[in-house]
């Protein structure tokens, strides 16, 4: 009887690297499910039947727990790795999680980790691309990498990151599906950087799109964080996570916010914690339909205009450390 397979995974960087991983460890064909980053109640697209194997990378349970228990009551069985909140989690014969929200961890690591270090190198790519530099750079000189190296891996999780934000698959410049299938056929992922297309457009683009983003200044600012918000375009919809991650790395201790309009009149924020383990992002994020995430990193996907005020003070109240009031521009 042939199994029928479902592969479920983010579409950021994180999410393709871990299932490159685990497909380079276990060849099989499957079902692809993935979409942009925000798209992440992917399981309730799987239609899992009697003895499916579905695995999952780097999607939340909270928002795929009860698509969990469809799939499970279908008889499937799941594997599922993940670094984000998972209060809805639950045991089941047919269920193997494997979880760590540890902010040094992300997903790709959690895979790593499971396949003894075998295909490490998309792993400290990945664990670059989620702003995880520190645990990346001390994997790449396990490893015996150069600093070069080091910076090419970087650079190559940092686009792959970038590839992922956008209102849809439209906004992006490679759809998360045909990027994973791109990247599939190396092991080696400097190969990939060396002979790949579609890693030589989005390098490109990334370049093109960050020279954009240089005069953005944040809207409110306080001495222990500041929100931005982006203009209406498909350029700053694909930065707002290069953004959030960079600001977040030049000020560790401080917190920071980043609407991105949607054509609705609606924003996407993204927050990041100078404080995970006190100051959890997801939990401010929580506070607000449509937002979760994990300690270092989180987001809300839809902002009504409505309520930016308010989501503002919500930001204030809960990183509010030293310092004055909001000095809005």
């Amino acid at each position: 009887m042939d199994i029928r397979r479902f592969d479920v995974f983010n579409g950021d960087a994180d999410g393709i690297c871990a299932q490159h991983q685990w497909r380079l460890a276990h060849p099989a064909e499957s079902t692809l499910v993935t979409g942009v980053k925000r798209d992440v109640a992917l399981l309730r697209r799987v239609d899992a039947a009697q003895d499916a194997e579905v695995t999952v990378f780097d999607i939340a349970i909270d928002a795929n727990a009860a698509a969990l228990r469809a799939v499970l009551d279908a008889g499937a069985h799941v594997t599922w790795f993940d670094h984000h909140s998972a209060r809805q989690a639950f045991a089941h014969p047919r269920l193997q999680l494997f979880w760590d929200d540890d902010p040094a961890v992300c997903t790709s690591l959690l895979v790593d980790r499971y396949l003894g270090g075998r295909y490490r190198a998309w792993a400290v790519a990945a664990a670059f691309g989620d702003n995880l530099a520190g645990p990346a750079r001390v994997l790449a000189a396990g490893m015996g990498l150069s600093a070069a190296q080091a910076d090419a891996l970087a650079e190559l999780g940092t686009v792959l990151n970038y590839n992922a934000y956008g209102e849809c698959v439209d906004d992006l410049h490679v759809a998360p599906e045909a990027l994973y299938r791109a990247l599939h056929p190396y092991a080696d992922p400097f190969a990939f950087i060396a002979a790949s297309s579609e890693y030589r457009m989005l390098a490109d683009g990334y370049r093109d799109d960050c020279a954009r983003m240089s005069g953005l200044e944040p809207q409110w600012q306080w001495d222990y964080g500041a929100v931005y918000v982006l203009p209406e375009a498909c350029w700053a919809r694909r930065v707002s996570g290069v953004l959030a991650n960079r600001v977040a790395a030049a000020e560790r201790t401080c917190a920071f916010a980043v609407l991105t309009p949607c054509p609705d009149g609606a924003f996407v924020v993204s927050v990041r914690s100078g404080a995970p383990g006190t100051h959890p992002a997801n939990v401010l994020c929580e506070g607000f339909p449509g937002g979760g995430g994990r300690r270092a990193a989180a987001g809300i996907n839809q902002l009504p205009a409505a309520d930016v005020g308010r989501f503002v003070r919500a930001f204030s109240d809960y990183f509010a450390g030293c310092g004055e009031g909001p000095h809005a521009r």
